[in-house]
């Protein structure tokens, strides 16, 4: 088992935010941190403050040496794909190849209506992310990219420089729709990320996404497979272990367990003491 943590950069100060990661970054146990792709709060009032998802990311990157860094996951509606491209390329150069590309579908109808982004049916939604991904991945790897899709076309388009790692930064595509997310995942990913739950309903998800693989020849084996696991306000160390055991047991290899605000790094080292005899 492998742990990371996760900060939503929601209902906190950027201080004690940055003090966490730089906390983390001494800490081995964490491999990765991770925040969200939000404008508006998701679990609290939605009226409150909420930083910028790839900003402070890259802020963080800059903070940091050791941890990989991502987030969990970037709403694809929200930045033109070749933008995104651009982006990660950059953060990985800058973060000494380090970044985690998380991206999905998208889902918040809240922040999307407010800010005039159509986020658009399920199968919209699905058919857009899917284009997205061989946008991405083609700007990443290859010297020019062509693309003559619905939402997204391209001609002779380049990003340059390359990201550091090579064929590019590992994606991690995260949502749990059977038909269409877990096939693309299955397509494109090198990790699948579970937003969190029982480890029967993983098990299940996690038997679609080999499904998939194997319609298409790919071997399982090559998509990490990460779960969320909230520490909760009352810091129940003891109830996050025997979760991420839990989950363990039904082939997860990555916990990441979500730090509720307000951030402190005084939850992590009791945090890795009760995940150490896991790992």
């Amino acid at each position: 088992m492998r742990f990371a943590f996760k900060t939503s950069p929601q209902d906190t100060q950027w201080q004690d935010m940055l003090a966490v990661w730089q906390a983390a970054d001494e800490i081995e146990l964490f491999e990765s941190g991770w925040t969200f792709d939000h404008f508006y709060p998701i679990f609290s009032d939605s009226t409150g403050p909420c930083l910028e998802g790839w900003v402070t990311l890259t802020a963080l990157a800059q903070a940091t040496k050791r941890l990989r860094i991502g987030a969990l996951v970037t709403g694809i509606h929200y930045r033109h794909p070749a933008l995104l491209a651009n982006m990660a390329a950059t953060l990985d150069i800058v973060s000494n190849g380090r970044l985690e590309l998380g991206i999905g579908a998208g889902w918040n109808e809240e922040e999307s209506g407010a800010y005039g982004m159509y986020l658009g049916t399920a199968r919209e939604r699905s058919d857009r992310f899917e284009e997205a991904c061989e946008v991405i991945t083609g700007l990443l790897t290859q010297e020019t990219t062509t693309f003559k899709g619905e939402y997204y076309q391209l001609n002779d388009a380049r990003c340059e420089p390359k990201p550091v790692q090579t064929p590019h930064p590992p994606i991690c595509i995260g949502g749990s729709g059977e038909k269409r997310t877990l096939r693309t995942t299955a397509k494109y990913a090198q990790h699948w990320n579970f937003v969190g739950g029982t480890p029967e309903e993983f098990a299940r998800k996690r038997e679609v996404l080999h499904q998939h693989c194997a319609d298409i020849g790919r071997d399982p084996k090559e998509i990490m497979l990460s779960s969320h696991v909230r520490l909760g306000p009352d810091h129940d160390y003891g109830k996050v272990a025997g979760e991420v055991a839990a989950l363990g047991e039904a082939g997860l290899d990555l916990a990441i367990v979500y730090l509720p605000p307000p951030h402190t790094p005084a939850v992590l080292e009791p945090l890795a003491e009760a995940l150490t005899p896991l790992a």
